[in-house]
């Protein structure tokens, strides 16, 4: 019973640690609401900035798999270009190397738990008090990472692993083999973190071992070299679905990763010898080290740090070679029909954590906007068209852009309402309920236009004639309507809208009211004295009010990002 209670003990303690770094990063985000959007939307100038911003941001929300996730997103997005992307990522690799080091701080010979029941009374005050929410859930988070490094340390201590022959045998046995040794641990090192998820948890189980003194040091330090690795296929799994550019930057992060890996090997048991020599302990390749659990941890740490530091260094003035690498590996795809209507931005499934995920959602909403712009244009082809294998064709075409407007809707809400379940920032929900709010709009200028197209085959169909005034008028209303979409085009791509500007949009639709009214009254007098049948009136009534209908939802976007910018 013992040892079972050992090792729930051993699985509950890395649990904590993993759950307690996600609620840290988590409420970390929170606090930086949109400053950290902005950050990470406007992230490099060069490949140096690009990789102290991608350090920067993995070291404060602790996690490099949610930075290598966001940047290939971004790459998708096209807001950074591969070059960029990779210096981020080089960056990630460093700013991992920070959790290493909270570990050696948590877990080193301190009694941590005064500290960290101090930080859960401390919380728990913020939580309640409500007005510093956020700032509880870090340090709460922090308490818990805290707290499942010291029962991780004290576990280990009872459980005595040194005294356990089979376990120590285990370790001897599989140490033996020189090279083959440090192999084996290097797969299993990414078998285990891919199957976790969290090069964290590894690591803390790594250095458990190596402070127990039965997993020697070399082949501690090859499990980190798999954990290095192993992190890497979570951005490659979320890019199998995205554009080629976003694949080519995950395949660069796994590319950076095993070329460290590689060239590391080659110089393997004479760096970690450097590494030891630094802490005044003697290496000797294949043998538990009998030196303080202190000492041996942060080794591993010096590891971890020195040698993302090193890859980086080496790597980081062969980013354009590391770039037509991989573009040469992962070809372009055949250019898919637009018509398919596939998700461009969150294909990928929703990120690791929620508040970065509504940066994905902005640019899909985006393309979404643009989509149903271009159907404005593509409705004033049809007015003009005589030819009727042409007028079909672009009928046709309008068709297919309302059914890739109906699943845009579905698939953008469906993931926002997965983003709103995540652990959000009052702030952000509100900004969630805007964005839902645009999509809807968004679809029902999608409607119009295709109700528009109906009105317009209606009139093909019976031949109706507009006179020159009629022709006038509906090119007018196209015009502003086209106006005003660009307009909005430009508030979502700015996801903020000034007050003149938004005044300036008011005005126009106004305007086109205003236009529609007069149409109105003007029709009813041209019916009367028969310049054109009743039908022909109809048909060009619907047309215009459908045209003003379209102007009331664009307005209703601008709207939307307007209240969204005055709720900040």
């Amino acid at each position: 019973m013992g040892l079972a209670l050992s090792i729930i003990t051993l699985l509950g303690s890395v649990a904590l640690l993993m759950y307690g770094m996600k609620v840290m990063s988590e409420g970390l985000q929170k606090m930086a609401g949109s400053t950290l959007s902005r950050v990470l939307s406007t992230m490099t100038t060069n490949r140096f900035t690009g990789v102290l911003t991608g350090a920067f941001i993995t070291a404060s929300i602790q996690s490099s798999t949610a930075t290598t996730v966001m940047t290939v997103s971004f790459v998708s997005a096209g807001i950074l270009t591969l070059a960029q992307a990779i210096s981020v990522i080089m960056g990630a690799n460093i700013g991992t190397t920070f959790t290493a080091w909270i570990m050696v701080l948590g877990g080193g010979s301190f009694d941590m738990r005064l500290v960290i029941y101090m930080l859960i009374v401390l919380a728990v005050i913020f939580i309640y008090t409500k007005k510093y929410l956020n700032t509880g859930e870090f340090i709460i988070g922090l308490a818990l990472l805290l707290l499942g490094l010291t029962t991780l340390k004290l576990n280990a201590n009872e459980m005595h692993l040194d005294q356990m022959e089979a376990v120590k045998n285990f370790f001897v046995a599989t140490s033996r083999w020189g090279y083959g040794s440090y192999f084996l641990y290097l797969v299993v090192g990414g078998i285990l973190t891919t199957a976790v998820q969290s090069s964290a948890a590894i690591m803390a189980i790594t250095m458990t071992l190596c402070s127990a003194h039965v997993l020697p040091i070399d082949m501690g330090i090859s499990l980190i070299l798999g954990e290095n690795i192993g992190t890497t296929i979570t951005a490659n799994v979320v890019a199998l679905s995205a554009s080629t550019q976003a694949r080519r930057a995950a395949l660069a992060h796994l590319v950076f990763n095993v070329f460290g890996v590689i060239w590391v090997l080659c110089v393997f048991q004479w760096f970690v010898s450097g590494i030891c020599r630094l802490w005044g302990v003697e290496f000797t390749p294949g043998e538990p080290s009998d030196v303080s659990p202190d000492k041996l941890n942060a080794i591993l740490a010096t590891f971890h740090t020195a040698f993302n530091v090193t890859n980086t260094v080496i790597l980081i003035g062969f980013v354009p070679l590391i770039e037509k690498l991989v573009c040469a590996i992962i070809q372009p795809r055949p250019e898919a029909k637009e018509e398919e209507g596939k998700l461009k931005f969150i294909s990928g499934g929703l990120m690791s954590t929620s508040e970065l995920s509504i940066i994905q959602a902005w640019r899909e909403i985006d393309v979404f906007a643009q989509r149903a712009h271009r159907m404005i244009g593509m409705v004033k082809d049809l007015y003009e068209e005589q030819d009727e294998t042409k007028f079909n064709q672009i009928h046709s075409r309008i068709d297919k852009y309302e059914n890739i407007c109906d699943h845009m809707e579905v698939e953008i809400a469906s993931y926002l309402g997965q983003v709103i379940d995540g652990r959000l920032s009052d702030q952000s929900k509100k900004e969630i309920q805007k964005m839902m709010r645009i999509v809807s709009e968004l679809e029902s200028v999608g409607d119009s236009n295709y109700n528009l197209a109906r009105y317009l085959t209606y009139r093909h169909r019976d031949q109706l004639k507009f006179t020159d005034e009629q022709n006038r008028n509906v090119e007018t209303m196209n015009m502003l309507l086209s106006q005003a979409s660009a307009m909005m085009l430009k508030a979502i791509e700015a996801q903020q809208i000034t007050e003149e500007q938004f005044n300036e949009m008011s005005n126009l639709e106004n305007e086109i009211n205003n236009f529609r009214d007069d149409i109105k009254a003007q029709n009813t007098i041209n019916v009367t004295e028969q310049k054109y049948d009743y039908l022909t009136g109809i048909n060009y009534m619907d047309t215009i009010s459908e045209y003003e209908k379209m102007g009331d939802y664009i307005i209703n976007v601008e709207e939307a990002i307007y209240e969204h910018k005055h709720d900040k």
